[in-house]
């Protein structure tokens, strides 16, 4: 029997990340090759023309799971009914603005886009924010949309996750999909964690950890760290745009293993609403190692971590403390 369509919705629809986002989902990537789709593409009023024009190329590209596109400036008619929310939309940082003008511009969207999630989306709606502040959007939503459930908002951190392991496939010489278990923990900022000390490569032999066929820990302890951290401003620097291509393709992957599982053995990093868990305060949206099984994503426990790694969690988790403490201030 043919499945119910699902609605995604995804805001700022008519930029580059939703441009190369919405043709992912609407071929299945996303939700799989047997989940039809209905796109609900949000945007501000001055890009409804280009989302128009979006629009038109999803008809024209005749996607068969691609079950009706609803096109909109308005955000309560792109919130309605909708199982997946994807949220790309933001107020970038602009030269000369002040981390506070970025923050309260981006508090106000997302109490605005948060307000109309909790009244008029799905049940059981999962949300992903992708837009930066990435982890500090997703805390401000989660406030203003109490009904949705705080496991069911997170923010993108899958990103950095596919860097991390990208960066150690070209060092090995591997294919990225025998290296598995990195771990991208805290602010989706420079100040993340990109952290190997549990990963593995698959090999003839077996699998091997990734510091010892690496066999280099100034590397993995410095330049590897560094480029994971500040890979999108290498991006903008070479294309003189951010990454949209890689982002688009990120949060396909954090949906669809939140929604379908994660393999067995296999985790991947989220920004999920911290409970405490390695110590990392309560009450944050921290990236941390998660699996997922029948929708439901758990954190990873019981993982060694060393003095090394110690620093470097508490420091994201500071960053993440004082962000938090000025959307607060904005909120006011």
């Amino acid at each position: 029997m043919a499945k119910e369509p699902v609605r995604v919705l995804v805001t700022g629809a008519a930029g580059q990340i939703g441009y190369a986002l919405v043709p992912m989902i609407a071929r299945g990537v996303m939700l799989g090759p047997d989940q039809p789709v209905i796109l609900h593409m949000l945007d501000i009023p001055p890009a409804a023309e280009a989302l128009n024009g979006v629009k038109m190329e999803l008809v024209d590209a005749a996607f068969p799971l691609l079950k009706g596109v609803v096109a909109t400036t308005d955000v309560v008619e792109a919130c309605t009914g909708v199982n997946i929310a994807i949220m790309v939309g933001g107020f970038p940082r602009k030269e000369g603005m002040e981390r506070k003008d970025v923050m309260s511009k981006n508090v106000s969207i997302y109490k605005s886009q948060a307000s109309a999630l909790e009244k008029h989306a799905a049940a059981n709606c999962k949300v992903v924010v992708v837009a930066n502040p990435a982890n500090t959007n997703a805390l401000i939503l989660k406030e203003f949309a109490p009904s949705i459930p705080e496991k069911n908002v997170t923010c993108l951190t899958r990103l950095d996750h596919n860097r991390a392991l990208g960066q150690i496939s070209e060092k090995l010489n591997v294919q990225v999909c025998d290296v598995k278990n990195v771990i991208i923990w805290g602010n989706h900022s420079s100040t993340q964690y990109p952290d190997v000390n549990h990963a593995t490569v698959k090999t003839p032999a077996g699998e091997k950890p990734v510091r010892e066929l690496v066999a280099d820990d100034e590397w993995l302890n410095g330049e590897f760290i560094t480029t994971v951290q500040q890979r999108g401003a290498a991006i903008i620097k070479a294309r003189k745009l951010s990454s949209a291509l890689s982002a688009a393709s990120a949060a396909c992957d954090h949906i669809h293993d939140w929604v379908l599982g994660t393999p067995e053995g296999t985790w991947v990093s989220m920004g999920v609403y911290s409970d405490g868990s390695y110590n990392v305060p309560a009450g944050l949206i921290y990236s941390f190692p998660v699996t997922c099984r029948n929708g439901e994503w758990s954190i990873v426990q019981g993982l060694h971590i060393d003095e090394f790694s110690r620093k470097k969690l508490d420091l994201t988790a500071q960053e993440l403390s004082e962000e938090k403490a000025l959307a607060y201030s904005c909120l006011t």
